[in-house]
């Protein structure tokens, strides 16, 4: 089962970095998939930081960086993977 978690505002494409706007609580180590129109892909979560700064967790209503495997464009959604 897939449980939205948040959605794209803003890519980094030289340091493969997503800003993603939180619908959900996000942890490191949470199982995501990350659909981008006909693209997806799991990861899990290894780096997130809010406010520049290295956190464990997240909470709904957060704008968090979260390090990505794939090119996340704005609107990609952010799914967990349970």
């Amino acid at each position: 089962m897939e449980t939205p978690i948040g959605k794209v505002t803003h890519y980094y494409g030289k340091l493969s970095v997503a800003v993603v706007a939180l619908r959900q609580p996000l942890r490191l180590g949470d199982r995501v998939k990350v659909k981008d129109g006909d693209r997806e892909w799991e990861q899990s979560i290894a780096s997130l930081q809010l406010d520049h700064k290295p956190v464990e967790a997240a909470r709904a209503g957060d704008e968090v960086a979260v390090k990505v495997e794939g090119k996340a464009r704005e609107g990609a959604l952010l799914l967990r993977v349970e």
